[in-house]
């Protein structure tokens, strides 16, 4: 028999012990050689970057140094410069004078809010009037009105300091009893009205109908006289306000009338702080702002100043004055008076008052000068509590684009339209710049509109406003207003971009340290002659005693710029630096900015990259105009609120 063949190839060589070994000790003697290459490389490394810190460090070091140094100059500097706002304040105070002197010379027959004397006189006056028709109530409620806003704005322009107490309480009773004695001035001439109902009734129903507008109230008056129980839809003419009354209101003798005011005429007086009332809150003592009580838990405000006050008036005036009881029943009314009718009455004689006396159905055009974000909300006026409820109310429609809300009222009683008071709160950005030789633009821009606000001197006024996106025209375009009036102006039109003392509960906010904005807000309107400012992402990042914002020359003989080259500053209220980062970088570094140095103001900071003829205009700029533009940027907490 033949040999076997051999396998093709060899078997593998046994690796020794000795081999292992060897092996190991080569691979250990590698890792160690590439460790120490590591520790080597990390050491020279590590040098390197101790070496490059420490020159930034005593870079950083002599830069601070440095700005220690010439802090006392640049603050003394700073300090020349502001002093334009005790200057404002001064003029504020020269032209109220003026203002009482001009009225005292013009000799027009209306009193001065101010002087108790005056007007006590006038209203003692007005009281003797009897016999005044709606149409004159009317024609003397713009006086009376123009009086208690003059008296509202001398509580809120007038510094604590120029405010005595018993001044206070002179001007608040002068609000309360001119609003007290315009209401009971309708009344009566409602009742004078009434008592005509026969003569003024409508050919078709029998019933009368009476409206009655101009620019402050519009006037709805409805008289049952028929007291048909067919006809329960009331629907005034050329207008489409009006109510679904049930049954038994059908058959009674009522009138109804709704008054519907563009003023508020029943919401207590906010408390004015004086000087010896020391417990002001932080926020307050550097923002100048009305103390509002919550009304409900939501943190709903009002927005629509515009009243609907509904009552029910029993009328004396019935069909059977056509059958010669006319002048029994005047008498009855001569005697009595207008009586108010409790709906649904106090005792109801067991009967269930859900069936017999059902809501009443109401139906209100809202005034197209208001602006409502989302559908309003009705709320009552609850004269025990002294507020503002949402009970009592069901079945609410709102027609946007006809401008109707339909809502059920369980009784009759003063309503008013109300939205969320922070729905413009945070901002998404926001900008400043300057327009003209002591005129800026103040953009602001929120989730549902975008605001610009020109301010000159010492006034403001709404350029434009956009509404989710598109163009809305306002009233208060084109109309300049001084700061505080301004404010009251767009809050009643619901552009509610003022944060008060408790909006950081309903809103998350990016919370500054108020001396530190205080000091911001001083420093950009004194440059904002000269230099535009503009929000930064970046703000968010930094802790609450620092800000962060963009800022760049903007000087009036410029072209718009489409892609604009802003400066990334810092400031902490005491020391202000440029970032090295840009809005577009990847991550937040306070790192400065080479070749740039920390200042103690933020007017030496833009002082560095600034041309002469920018800081000339920044030292020109109008005293009224440099506070006007530090008033909105308190009132409006930029740095925290967006």
């Amino acid at each position: 028999m033949a040999p076997k063949a051999k396998k093709s190839g060899s078997k593998k060589k046994k690796i020794t012990k000795a081999d292992r070994l060897k092996q190991i000790l080569e691979e250990e003697e590698k890792r160690q050689k590439e460790e120490e290459e590591a520790r080597v490389k990390y050491e020279k490394e590590e040098m390197e970057r101790l070496e490059i810190q420490r020159i930034e460090n005593e870079k950083l070091q002599k830069l601070e140094a440095k700005d220690l140094e010439r802090r006392n100059e640049e603050l003394e500097e700073l300090y020349l410069l502001e002093a334009c706002f005790p200057e404002a304040e001064k003029l504020k105070r020269d032209n109220r004078f003026l203002s009482q002197w001009k009225h005292y010379i013009e000799c027009d027959g209306s009193p001065d809010p101010s002087i108790a004397q005056e007007i006590n006189t006038f209203i003692t006056l007005w009281k003797e009037e009897t016999n005044e028709t709606l149409e004159e109530v009317i024609e003397k409620s713009k006086l009376v009105l123009n009086l208690i806003e003059k008296l509202k704005l001398i509580l809120l322009e007038t510094p604590p300091y120029d405010l005595q107490g018993k001044n206070i309480i002179q001007y608040q009773e002068s609000v309360l009893e001119l609003q007290e004695l315009l209401h009971l001035k309708f009344n009566r001439a409602t009742e004078i009205l009434l008592r005509q109902a026969s003569t003024l009734a409508d050919l078709d129903s029998g019933n009368m109908e009476k409206v009655i507008q101009d620019e402050n109230v519009t006037l709805y008056i409805w008289a049952n006289l028929k007291k048909n129980p067919r006809h329960r839809s009331i629907r005034f003419s050329e207008t489409q306000t009006g109510f679904e009354i049930p049954r038994i209101l059908a058959t009674s003798d009522i009138a109804l009338r709704l008054l519907h005011t563009h003023y508020d005429h029943v919401t207590p007086l906010s408390p004015v702080l004086t000087p010896s009332q020391e417990h002001i809150s932080t926020v307050t003592d550097f923002v100048k702002e009305e103390v509002k009580s919550v009304q409900t838990a939501v943190s709903k405000d009002l927005q629509e100043e515009n009243k609907q006050e509904n009552e029910s008036n029993s009328v004396h005036e019935e069909e059977t004055k056509a059958e010669g009881q006319g002048d029994v029943e005047e008498q009855m009314i001569l005697k009595e008076g207008l009586q108010k009718y409790t709906y649904p009455p106090e005792t109801t004689e067991d009967l269930e008052a859900e069936n017999v006396f059902p809501p009443i159905e109401v139906t209100l055009e809202v005034h197209e000068n208001v602006i409502f974000f989302e559908n309003p909300m009705v709320a009552r006026w609850d004269a025990e509590g002294k507020q503002w409820k949402t009970d009592g109310i069901s079945n609410v429609s709102y027609k946007s684009e006809e401008r109707l809300i339909t809502f059920n009222l369980e009784t009759f009683c003063p309503v008013t339209l109300i939205q969320d008071a922070h729905i413009n709160m945070p901002y998404q950005s926001w900008e400043l710049r300057p327009l003209d030789v002591n005129k800026v633009l103040l953009t602001i821009t929120t989730v549902f509109t975008e605001l610009q606000i020109q301010i000159k001197e010492n006034l403001c006024m709404l350029a434009s406003i956009k509404v989710n996106n598109k163009n809305h025209s306002s009233i208060l375009e084109e109309k300049w207003m001084t700061p505080v009036s301004f404010i009251i102006a767009l809050k009643k039109a619901g552009l509610n971009i003022f944060p008060t003392g408790h909006s950081h509960l309903y809103v998350v906010i990016n919370y500054k340290h108020p001396s530190v904005e205080v000091k911001a807000y001083r420093q950009m309107a004194l440059l904002s002659s000269a230099f535009a400012f503009c929000w930064s992402k970046w703000n968010t990042a930094c802790e609450s005693k620092k800000t962060v914002f963009q800022v760049r020359e903007h000087l009036l003989k410029e072209e718009p710029i489409r892609n604009p080259n802003w400066t990334l500053l810092m400031f902490s209220g005491d020391r202000a630096q440029s970032l090295k980062i840009n809005e577009s970088s990847d991550a937040f570094s306070e790192a400065l900015k080479e070749e740039t140095e920390f200042h103690s103001t933020l007017y030496h900071m833009v002082k560095d990259f600034a041309s002469q003829e920018a800081m000339r205009a920044v030292r020109r700029s109008n005293c009224q105009f440099v506070d006007s533009v530090c008033h909105m940027l308190l009132s409006t907490r930029l740095l925290s609120y967006s």
